[in-house]
């Protein structure tokens, strides 16, 4: 499983940032890594500069084997917050999809 992590300007993208995202984004969706070929992950200030509530953004896209990406958003009043509701709801997104895909 491959992650790639993608910010804006206003978000400094540094190697302690990378190393998180990748711990928070594996312990998540390990489960999963067999049919995972890649993840991205965005994160985006949309204010930039001013201060303001939820105005953090993760989009997370994974990418799957044989099947079309699918991806989540979630807003939240910090980056680590907003990386970790997205990492929830893929994960249920996720649980979800496949479960359904192995009943057939």
């Amino acid at each position: 499983m491959i992650i790639q992590v993608n910010t804006d300007s206003s978000i400094e993208n540094d190697s302690k940032l990378t190393a998180h995202v990748e711990s928070v984004v594996e312990k998540a969706l390990g489960r999963f890594s067999d049919k995972i070929t890649r993840v991205e992950v965005h994160l985006h200030d949309e204010n930039a500069h001013k201060p303001g509530d939820h105005d953090k953004r993760c989009l997370l896209e994974v990418r799957l084997a044989g099947l079309q990406p699918q991806a989540v958003t979630h807003h939240a009043d910090s980056t680590d917050k907003a990386l970790n509701g997205a990492c929830d709801k893929m994960k249920s997104l996720l649980e979800s999809m496949l479960g359904r895909l192995n009943k057939r």
